[in-house]
């Protein structure tokens, strides 16, 4: 038998720790220095921990702390199932630990830990920026960030807790069921398109509209429905189409403005129990099939034409009347007769020869020279 085989050599240095084990039961703690081993059958094995790592990892860790080999020289804990364990080195953040045993070595370093209970769902602290930042917090926090314009009810085990405001939150995995839903609490507008409705005559159109609504009750927009965006959406569709069905299409094509105005009195009330205050609803375009279009075309296309029509007839009326006024009011001022018949006259003269007559029936004279 080789001699190397049989007598083992472990070299510990100053910044280590030797964990000796004999057939996995721990044996005790090495210091710094050379060992030799007579081991013919491998029985025996150091497992070096360096203290530049403040937390002691190594097997069979329930072993080691109740040997008391730790006494004095490391910082031991024993976490319940309801507590965590926040570790800071050096004045540092290290990180937080779930139940169990854990270990910190004290001889480099100076380790202070705060034990918290986790059935404070909630977890609040005054450092939570640099707890929540650190990577190894993420298996034991779960954390929410509540934008600036927003609103967030708290629900705990199905319960609601409060509203958080604006800013940034942590809670303990698997310490309850929580529940965070963001509510925007600014103005914010929806598109209802497409929508096929029928006229109370028959007509197949399509309405384009724009809903325009704030969450008031952030509490209530949450509890009310399973969906906001979804059953705003919904009672816009049912509101438009009410309307519409009892009405003809000359009427909404000529007045928009009061469907939009009925609808939006509709989904006001309806907003109210969604915790949603509406604040306008508005008909963008309303689309006809291509054949209704050519047929309205048409109707326009005679419509103006009778109005053009009707506009030629008045004004051929008022001549006429004019005309007639005119002759009456030279029947009875024969003087000014005689002034338009010069008038005539002059008119005459300068456009060519002129055969001047005098005497009663002037007019007529001149009129079969002409």
């Amino acid at each position: 038998m080789n001699i190397r085989n049989v007598i083992k050599r472990v070299n510990i240095k100053d910044t280590e720790r030797g964990f000796a084990f004999q057939e996995g039961n721990f044996k005790g703690i090495l210091g710094p220095g050379v060992y030799w081993k007579f081991d013919p059958f491998n029985r025996w094995k150091v497992n070096l921990v360096s203290l530049h790592s403040p937390r002691i990892n190594v097997g069979y860790i329930d072993q080691v702390i109740r040997s008391g080999e730790l006494d004095g020289i490391a910082r031991v804990l024993d976490l319940k199932d309801y507590e965590r364990a926040l570790v800071w080195v050096n004045g540092r953040f290290l990180m937080a630990l779930g139940p169990g045993k854990h270990a910190f070595w004290t001889i480099v370093d100076e380790v202070e830990v705060e034990i918290v209970d986790s059935r404070e769902v909630q977890f609040e602290h005054k450092d939570l920026k640099a707890i929540i930042t650190n990577p190894f917090s993420h298996e034991l926090l779960d954390v929410y960030t509540v934008g600036q314009f927003e609103t967030a009810p708290l629900y705990i085990n199905g319960r609601f807790e409060k509203e958080l405001s604006p800013g940034v939150y942590a809670f303990w995995s698997n310490a309850a069921d929580v529940k965070v839903h963001d509510v925007e609490f600014r103005e914010q507008s929806m598109d209802v398109g497409g929508q096929e409705i029928m006229t109370a005559d028959r007509v197949t159109m399509r309405l384009n509209a724009t809903l325009t609504y704030k969450v008031t009750d952030a509490r209530k927009s949450v509890e009310s429905t399973w969906s906001l965006i979804h059953s705003l959406y919904r009672e816009a569709q049912f509101a438009l189409r009410d309307f519409v069905g009892k009405r003809e299409l000359d009427e909404l094509l000529t007045d928009k403005e009061s469907a939009s105005a009925e609808v939006f009195t509709k989904l006001k009330s309806q907003g109210e129990n969604f915790g949603v205050s509406i604040l306008g609803f508005g008909i963008k375009d309303i689309i006809l099939p291509g054949e209704m279009k050519e047929i309205l075309n048409q109707v326009m296309e005679a419509k103006k034409s009778a109005e053009a029509s009707l506009i030629n007839r008045r004004e051929e009326t008022s001549s006429i009347r004019h005309q007639a006024n005119t002759a009456k009011v030279f029947a009875n001022n024969p003087a000014l007769m005689r002034l338009r018949e010069l008038e005539v006259l002059e008119k005459v003269a300068a456009s060519g020869k002129l055969t001047v007559f005098t005497g009663d029936k002037l007019a007529e004279k001149v009129t079969n020279l002409i």
